[in-house]
């Protein structure tokens, strides 16, 4: 276990929430710094609409988020064309490894002994999932430039980490348990309250509200349209909004990383990288 120094040299990260199948949409967040604060430059729900978005083409919440193979040059292409620079930290939710990934990692098991007891144990990566996809990011972004960091790697402002947001909001948010805001885990959630569908849109946007809540005294301009629960006519409705919840997470352990408030869960060949907070 090791913790970062700070580094003062990032100003500009970027947090992805990466499906780990192509055909599910992945939430992506641009956030730069502003002398002592942050602030949110871009947020979509889907690759494709990030690219969009630096563009010029606004983001439609009403529509379906679609699902691609991620083209990491061309993201990156798009986040210097809305910020003016280059990108100094990438923060991914998703098993990455400086080695093909076949099973569960060293860091899915310190995470998972460590923070297991407070419900935030990780799902085992396999050959298939994520797979290609996962050491394909690493591969595109490695040859521009952006290593992974590692347990055991020296500090540095530029690369790619990988950051789990479950455990990042136990300190976010100051929590002891799991924080219950994923759409496809309702139903479990409260399970023994028998509640409707429109009661679960309900705790879920409550969930939301106070994870947007505790972003925000961290990042400005978070321009992210959390609807009233009687304005949605769905469950799957939500889950564009919870990927740019995550998105913002990840980019929020970024700005942590850069400085020097996270520690490395795992060995020389990857990672799980939280928040110093989430350790007390």
């Amino acid at each position: 276990m090791s913790t970062r120094p700070t580094l003062d040299t990032g100003d500009l990260v970027l947090g992805i929430d990466a499906a780990w199948t192509a055909h599910q949409p992945s939430g992506v967040s641009l956030v730069k710094r502003h002398g002592e604060r942050w602030q949110c430059l871009a947020l979509a729900p889907s690759y494709a609409s990030f690219i969009a978005l630096a563009d010029g083409i606004p983001l439609d919440w009403a529509a379906r988020a679609k699902g691609s193979n991620p083209d990491m040059v061309e993201l990156l292409r798009a986040a210097e064309r809305m910020s003016g620079g280059r990108v100094d930290l990438i923060a991914f939710d998703m098993p990455l490894s400086k080695e093909p990934i076949g099973n569960r990692r060293e860091a899915d098991r310190e995470v998972s002994r460590i923070f297991g007891g407070r419900g935030c144990a990780v799902h085992s990566p396999t050959a298939k999932r994520p797979g290609a996809i996962a050491d394909g990011i690493r591969q595109q972004l490695e040859e521009i430039g952006y290593h992974l960091q590692a347990a055991d790697d020296q500090a540095g402002a530029a690369g790619l980490i990988e950051v789990y947001p479950h455990v990042a909001l136990l300190a976010l948010l100051e929590c002891n348990y799991r924080v219950p805001y994923k759409v496809s885990r309702s139903l479990q959630y409260w399970r023994a309250d028998q509640l409707s569908v429109k009661e679960r849109i309900g705790k879920l946007l409550e969930e939301f509200r106070r994870i947007h809540e505790g972003l925000s005294q961290h990042i400005e301009a978070i321009n992210l349209p959390l609807p009233q629960p009687n304005e949605v006519k769905a469950l799957s409705a939500l889950k564009p909004l919870e990927d740019c919840l995550d998105a913002l997470v990840c980019a929020w352990v970024a700005i942590e990383h850069l400085q020097g408030r996270t520690r490395g869960l795992g060995n020389a060949t990857a990672a799980i990288w939280c928040p110093t907070a989430a350790f007390l």
